[in-house]
């Protein structure tokens, strides 16, 4: 009786162990955003590239002159506004930004986007509680983002009171990490 027990328990565990595999290798796949997968083994403008929802941030970081600190190495925690992000801001904003004239403001609201280090949503949640509901994130453009927690989604809040959801978390990259975001935040 004893064996046969000690038979149903190893395989009850072998296969508990099975499952486990392949979940965490169901975790492993990449996710897709903006309809292509994205890959750990590129870099954050490899990947954006492809992404049809961010085909906007992609031209606005290709005319801030942003592409070659994007793929160094990093690494670098990207809050990726959507093109639909883009379309909330008032009409003719985004083209004014794209102009060369307005170069350095472009530069200020993308890097403004960007949090040096690899910080998962995991490492975010962890901030958030320890500093009681909220973290404060600084930007590599100088400024401030609040982080919190709402719905069980994480919430960013600019410089200026505007709000943004990450929608898409921890889209891991060899340079770091992408957070989709709903929204463009803007610095003071």
């Amino acid at each position: 009786m004893f064996r046969k027990n000690e038979m149903f328990a190893t395989t009850v565990l072998s296969f508990a162990l099975a499952i486990s595999a392949v979940a965490a290798q169901a975790q492993k796949k990449d996710p897709n955003v903006g309809g292509a997968p994205m890959f750990p083994t590129k870099n954050i403008v490899q990947n954006a590239v492809d992404s049809k929802d961010h085909t906007t941030l992609v031209a606005a970081v290709k005319a801030a002159g942003l592409v070659d600190t994007l793929e160094s190495a990093g690494p670098f925690t990207v809050f990726a506004p959507t093109n639909e992000a883009f379309d909330k801001l008032p009409a003719g904003t985004v083209t004014t930004l794209l102009k060369p004239e307005n170069k350095a403001m472009l530069v200020k609201i993308l890097t403004y986007h960007v949090v040096a280090g690899r910080l998962s949503s995991k490492s975010l949640m962890k901030e958030i509680k320890a500093g009681h509901g909220k973290a404060m994130l600084k930007t590599v453009s100088g400024g401030t983002l609040t982080a919190t927690m709402a719905d069980g989604k994480i919430m960013l809040t600019d410089e200026k009171g505007g709000m943004a959801t990450v929608t898409i978390p921890n889209v891991y990259q060899s340079n770091g990490v992408i957070h989709v975001i709903n929204a463009v935040l803007l610095p003071q």
